[in-house]
Formats: C-alpha cells, sequence, structure tokens
C-alpha cells in the first residue's frame, strides 16, 4: 500500500513524486482510487509545483536513489 509521503514513480511517464492524498474517480461504474502527487523533478516558472492524479494501480514505489536523484534535479 502507497501512503501519504511515500515516493512514487508512474509506470507510464516515469514521473517520480511524493503522495499528497487520495482521490477517486468513477469509470465507467467503478470505482477507483487515485493517488495525488506532487511531482519532485517538475519545478515550474516561479517555483510553481506540478500535481499529478492517476489511478492508484499506475503508481509503484520509488526506488530510494532514483528519489534522492529527483530531488537534487
Amino acid at each position: 500500500m502507497l501512503n501519504i509521503g511515500d515516493y512514487v514513480q508512474h509506470q507510464m511517464t516515469g514521473q517520480i513524486g511524493h503522495v499528497i492524498g487520495y482521490g477517486h474517480q468513477i469509470l465507467q461504474g467503478v470505482y477507483l482510487t487515485t493517488l495525488k502527487v506532487r511531482a519532485s523533478n517538475n519545478q515550474g516558472i516561479d517555483n510553481q509545483s506540478k500535481f499529478i492524479e492517476d489511478v492508484y494501480s499506475e503508481w509503484v514505489l520509488a526506488d530510494p536513489t532514483e528519489s534522492k536523484m529527483a530531488l537534487q534535479a
């Protein structure tokens, strides 16, 4: 189970970030849990952060070395 504060990696995009919350999506009548993630390696203009929300199954726990690299970027 992925928890708030965990560093995760999106399986399709490779984006790394930390979990800031949970959400939900209803797709074809099926309730799906989502993760809300603050991207670690994507600082926007004026230090704006990028937030990503996708279904729980698209995220995996990030390798600690990859998480550290993302934080330095």
